[in-house]
């Protein structure tokens, strides 16, 4: 690892970017439809892979352009049906759509249209959501399903298509299309607005932005390796694009479904556009994160580590939902390519070795500076909130055998949880111990110096023996810790609250 060390130039790569967004806007006359790959806003994968991308690097980037564009946030009906969540935070895709749209609308990015994709008339939740949307003052547009999309291409560029979709009205030259998550029917977006504006006599043109893979790194180089293991459910793969080599001679790196669905985007772009500026789909893609690198082993080690942290979620997912292992053998093969196993990452073996040591789970952190702290699991405490108060101590530089919870804040909680909320267990989670902590942190300097280095946890890397609490979790996740997990349960009961 390369504690505090810079991979990625991000003010390099805003003016990179803009620029080229620019330079592609007037290349193609008219108003631009971009349509944003991954995550607009909280691109924590990238922040990962690449230190020094900061995860709002993408929205700080079209802030530069932000009198002349608007976003449009489209979201596909049938994962509102299907109650998606969004992995990383933990809330709906519905609930992620607003508290999004609130986000740009706060760095003053006009965003009135959502359009909700593949919405049939049965979709009670869809509907339900519209007119939500609508009482909010929001513009919603709804598409339809297409069928034989995108292969009937007489169909799909007709009346009965994409005519059959209502148009949303933008009004600036830059359209940045946007969703809470993968498979939001962003691209058929673009295209049936690009439809109905050539209808009306707007000029209009298509554009991708899409991070990973990144396209002018090698197939093998492991930033695009983390981005195979980050999309390993969608079964996304690396490949040189052969679109590209053929029509330049230049190796660059590309993804299966877009390689595969080229062909078909390049007609549909001409029969929507008129024409297809574009030979290849790295051609249609704007992204310069890749020139804005400037440090590569930094940015390579960083990619490992994702590979493995990747790896270790699918497994304890697999465990949680007991699925097959093919998620995880993906991952596996892709450790494999880069030749790297868990051990490579370094807070599981000291975890480990404190579970073995003492038959009960343990937890490591790894600090930013490279130290690592572990905690164990006792009468009082459990071993991620043991191993949070140790590093907390260790960053304050608190002597280890200093007591930092009063026993009048600690007494209380595990009252309130064994007498009156019926748990069994008395022992302190995470969240009871930060709260026990601000109590004592009133009257004790100690533990107020060690709340002030809160902070400081974020970035830091967690293991557990075993499969984190929601509680748990979701506090590491507050705090901006990179948390993985042995695939087993702490303890054997049936039944688990999920």
């Amino acid at each position: 690892m390369f504690p505090n060390r810079q991979g990625f130039d991000r003010n390099r790569y805003i003016e990179l970017q803009s620029q080229h967004i620019d330079e592609r806007r007037k290349a193609i006359g008219g108003k631009l439809y971009l349509e944003m790959g991954g995550k607009l806003f909280d691109d924590f994968h990238a922040s990962r892979v690449l230190p020094g991308f900061t995860p709002d690097n993408k929205i700080a980037m079209l802030e530069t352009l932000k009198d002349e564009l608007e976003i449009v946030v489209a979201i596909n009906a049938k994962d509102l049906e299907r109650k998606k969540v969004r992995a990383d935070l933990g809330i709906p895709y519905e609930e992620d759509a607003l508290r999004l749209i609130d986000s740009y609308r706060e760095r003053g990015f006009l965003v009135e249209h959502v359009v909700l994709t593949q919405m049939e008339d049965d979709n009670k939740p869809a509907t339900e959501f519209r007119h939500r949307l609508q009482r909010l003052g929001l513009k919603v547009s709804r598409h339809r399903l297409i069928k034989g999309y995108p292969t009937n291409t007489d169909l799909i560029v007709s009346e009965d298509g994409f005519g059959k979709n209502e148009w949303a009205e933008t009004t600036r030259d830059l359209v940045v299309v946007t969703a809470p998550g993968p498979g939001s029917g962003k691209l058929a977006t673009c295209l049936s607005q690009i439809y109905h504006d050539r209808k009306r006599g707007i000029p209009a043109g298509y554009a991708k932005f899409e991070t990973f893979p990144i396209w002018n790194l090698p197939l093998d180089h492991p930033v695009n390796l983390a981005y195979e293991a980050a999309t390993a459910d969608l079964d996304d793969v690396n490949l040189i694009d052969p679109h590209h080599l053929k029509a330049y001679g230049e190796q660059v790196v590309n993804y299966n479904r877009d390689v595969e669905v080229f062909p078909l985007l390049a007609i549909l772009l001409e029969r929507v556009a008129g024409s297809s500026p574009y030979k290849s789909p790295t051609d249609m893609g704007v992204n310069m994160a890749g020139k804005a690198i400037v440090d590569d082993e930094v940015c390579r080690e960083a990619g490992r580590q994702e590979v493995i942290r990747r790896y270790y979620k699918t497994l304890v997912e697999e465990a949680s939902k007991e699925l097959d292992s093919h998620m995880s053998d993906s991952i596996a093969l892709i450790m494999t390519k880069l030749g790297i196993t868990t051990a490579n990452r370094a807070v599981v073996k000291p975890a480990l070795d404190l579970a073995a040591e003492t038959d009960a789970p343990a937890a490591a952190i790894q600090l930013n500076d490279g130290r690592i702290v572990t905690g164990k699991t006792s009468d009082l405490l459990g071993c991620s909130a043991a191993a949070l108060l140790n590093a907390l101590k260790l960053l304050a530089n608190i002597d280890p055998t200093v007591t930092l919870l009063a026993a009048s804040s600690i007494t209380p909680i595990q009252t309130l949880k064994t007498a009156h909320l019926g748990s069994r267990n008395p022992r302190l989670h995470t969240d009871e111990v930060l709260i026990a902590l601000s109590v004592s942190a009133d009257s004790d300097p100690n533990a107020r110096a060690a709340l002030d280095q809160l902070q400081n946890l974020r970035g830091c890397e967690v293991h557990t023996t075993t499969i984190l609490g929601s509680v748990d979790e979701g506090i590491f996740r507050n705090l901006g810790c990179l948390v993985t997990s042995e695939p087993q349960f702490a303890a054997k009961s049936l039944y688990r609250k999920r």
